[in-house]
């Protein structure tokens, strides 16, 4: 056999790949970019620690972390997905919004925080707000990945967007509109469980 078919057979194989990277789990090896992290009190994680070099949107945000779960589209819509119809802010009109619960994604992370726990939530622009379990639950949060039976894209709303049925609460409903979701970021990429 000559070398080039022999190194092609190996690669194609695996055999030359390290022992620690075919031990890992195929489920916490990601094909496809994270688009959520989650972070703070969770289970093991599928991740390490932050990396400075590498993580440059989350350490110019001053998020820190030991160990993170990741979760990729696919892995958010693997979830069991609930549909929302709140009135926007943004063009005063109804849509339709699909995703996973919030609670439900920090649940897969390996976390079971308190109802009086907080829970951060970051966007990509650096907003950031803190919300309680206990909001998380009355209000029934979702992780939206769809909007009007699209996925949302970068740049809009999306990818994802933490948000609620504002117009199902008498208290939010009867707010203008650009009052009900200041506790939404659109964008969101990040959750740390306090």
């Amino acid at each position: 056999m000559n070398k080039r078919k022999f190194i092609a057979a190996a690669l194609a194989t695996g055999a030359a790949l390290p022992a620690s990277v075919m031990a890992t789990p195929a489920n916490t090896r990601r094909q496809t970019p994270t688009l959520l992290t989650v972070t703070g009190a969770i289970g093991a994680g599928n991740r390490g620690p932050l990396d400075p070099a590498l993580d440059q949107m989350m350490k110019k945000q001053g998020v820190k972390f030991d160990k993170a779960h990741g979760f990729d589209f696919a892995a958010l819509t693997a979830l069991p997905s609930v549909a929302i119809r709140p009135t926007l802010e943004y063009d005063a009109k109804p849509h339709a919004l699909r995703g996973p619960l919030l609670l439900d994604v920090v649940k897969a992370a390996g976390a079971a925080p308190r109802d009086d726990a907080q829970l951060l939530l970051r966007a990509i622009d650096g907003y950031a707000v803190a919300v309680t379990v206990a909001e998380l639950k009355k209000h029934r949060f979702i992780v939206a990945t769809h909007m009007d039976e699209h996925p949302m894209p970068l740049g809009g709303v999306g990818p994802l967007w933490a948000v609620y049925d504002a117009d199902r609460f008498p208290d939010m409903a009867a707010r203008p509109l650009n009052e009900r979701f200041g506790s939404c970021p659109w964008g969101l990429y990040h959750i740390e469980v306090q």
